[in-house]
């Protein structure tokens, strides 16, 4: 398969998986402004899997568009990062989960600004606008949580204890990201300002980074999928799938 078809599914699949993730939050968050700020954040996600599932589209050339990467492939075709497939849990999990992907989400798009790919690098341009407003709203909650009451201290960091396995995958560099060198960032190159951040902000959280390396692997390759990913991608695929000729 081509690496840059690949790649681009990779960043289109995990922003979709983590916009309908947060989706799931829309009329059950903890508080009206929360509510309408995870879905506002979900909808960046999604306009921002338009443009790299469309550009992936272009790239494969067989008259497939967005929609059709997103409704019509099955879990074993898909390459997001195990980490955003997650479930929501509760709140706390679904912030750590936000502000780990936020972290590593910034380093790339600032990075991929650079790429002699000119579609990719006008992509990175417009999604990191609002990329570093995600990445300022779930560092000041995690802080916030953190260094909270009891409860929310000892919430944040089991949320943190359990989801820091899926972050090494986000810096493991392979066949794809070797042939795509010079036109994207290598994985592992990220992981330095991406480990200065997140350290600072769970430190004034009063957070304790697990200290193990284990790192759970085969998202982004669509080798190996939790099972939530089929059952998120049961639910939101239902309506293409059922009616495939459907038209607004």
């Amino acid at each position: 398969m081509d690496p840059l078809f690949e790649w681009l599914c990779r960043m289109g699949d995990s922003t979709l998986v983590l916009g309908q993730r947060l989706s799931e939050w829309c009329g059950h968050a903890p508080a009206l402004e929360e509510d309408i700020a995870l879905a506002n954040t979900a909808l960046d996600l999604i306009g921002q899997t338009q443009m790299w599932l469309g550009l992936a589209c272009e790239t494969e050339g067989q008259g497939r568009d967005a929609d059709a990467l997103a409704y019509r492939r099955d879990v074993w075709d898909f390459r997001n990062l195990l980490l955003v497939e997650q479930p929501n849990h509760d709140y706390a999990h679904t912030i750590v989960r936000q502000f780990l992907f936020d972290a590593w989400h910034f380093e790339a798009l600032t990075a991929l600004q650079s790429s002699s790919h000119s579609d990719i690098s006008a992509i990175a341009q417009k999604s990191v606008k609002e990329v570093t407003y995600h990445l300022d709203r779930s560092s000041d909650i995690v802080i916030a949580l953190g260094d909270g009451t009891e409860e929310s201290h000892c919430r944040m960091q089991d949320a943190l204890t359990h989801l820091w396995p899926y972050v090494g995958e986000m810096f493991t560099t392979d066949a794809v990201d070797e042939a795509l060198n010079g036109v994207v960032p290598l994985p592992a190159s990220l992981r330095p300002a991406f480990d200065a951040r997140v350290t600072a902000v769970l430190s004034e959280a009063t957070l304790q980074r697990p200290e193990s390396d284990f790192s759970h692997q085969g998202g982004k390759t669509g080798k190996r999928h939790s099972e939530h990913l089929g059952h998120m991608l049961a639910t939101m695929q239902f309506l293409p799938r059922a009616y495939p000729d459907a038209t607004w």
